[in-house]
């Protein structure tokens, strides 16, 4: 290997290790309020909610948008401000 090898390869080292630390650092999981989180029913798209309700017992099962009885979870303290989103199961 000569030089420019070297540095070249050096080099690619140097920005893989700065990616993976970035990736690192982004999925982290410290820090206060990081980990809370509530149902939020109301705001699910079609196949997009996240567990079972009365109708089904599997999550991405979501028929129709924002269904009353569909929930996706959220950070705690989010759901409310949120277009039709309500903390409580509602029927259609």
């Amino acid at each position: 290997m000569n030089k420019r090898d070297a540095i070249n390869a050096g080099a690619m080292i140097a920005v893989a290790g700065a990616m993976i630390a970035a990736v690192a650092m982004s999925v982290r999981q410290t820090g206060p309020g990081v980990g809370e989180r509530e149902r939020c029913y109301g705001v699910a798209r079609a196949s997009s909610n996240d567990c079972a309700n009365a109708v089904h017992s599997c999550a991405k099962q979501a028929e129709t948008d924002v269904d009353r009885r569909e929930w996706i979870a959220v950070p705690r303290g989010t759901c409310l401000r949120l277009a039709g989103g309500t903390l409580e199961e509602q029927s259609p």
